[in-house]
């Protein structure tokens, strides 16, 4: 199978993902801020999560970019990853209408875990379909930020028992960190 159409069929439920999303963001039942404000935690859970899911898009493409062929394995590793992202609406959903409580705010960690641990075994899967020419297994290198993430989304699950708002910053720093242009694939595709 071409890589082009695993892309294009990964990018419709990225699509749909983000579309499902926005479907949580309810119009408000008055004209006046207070009808607004009672919607903050539902529009910041929205953004995170909006920003989660552009970041696995764009990593998406340049992992895709990089790679030089498709098997089966990497066709089900990529389901595999596509199935917990679209588990993201669900927890954005909850947490944001429970306010940011303790086990919502649990589940929104695991619904963030899950996906990159399947982000990891996608990674092999296509380095290990073209081990030879693996442009991929060059650019990952050592892949800090792909280690340092579960554990940070480990501990933040954990503090959602302690402190939410510790929580949530944890996967706030998480995002930063993703979202700082990541120019390994960048850099040894170009040459």
């Amino acid at each position: 199978m071409p890589k082009e159409r695993l892309a294009a069929f990964s990018d419709g439920v990225f699509a749909i993902i983000i579309t499902i999303m926005v479907l949580e963001l309810k119009v408000p039942h008055g004209d006046d801020l207070e009808a607004l404000s009672k919607l903050l935690p539902v529009f910041l859970s929205y953004v995170l999560s909006f920003i989660y899911v552009g970041i696995y898009w764009n990593n998406h493409h340049h992992l895709l970019h990089a790679s030089g062929r498709v098997d089966g394995s990497v066709l089900w590793a990529n389901m595999h990853l596509l199935f917990w992202l679209s588990l993201i609406p669900f927890a954005t959903g909850w947490t944001g209408e429970n306010h940011f409580t303790s086990l919502p705010t649990a589940i929104y960690g695991v619904a963030l875990l899950r996906p990159a641990i399947a982000w990891f075994i996608l990674q092999r899967a296509l380095i290990k379909a073209d081990p030879v020419h693996s442009t991929l297994a060059q650019a990952v290198g050592r892949d800090f930020k792909g280690k340092i993430s579960p554990l940070l989304y480990l501990a933040g699950i954990g503090m959602a028992f302690v402190s939410p708002w510790i929580s949530n910053a944890i996967y706030v720093l998480v995002a930063l960190i993703w979202l700082v242009p990541d120019r390994r694939i960048e850099n040894v595709t170009k040459h």
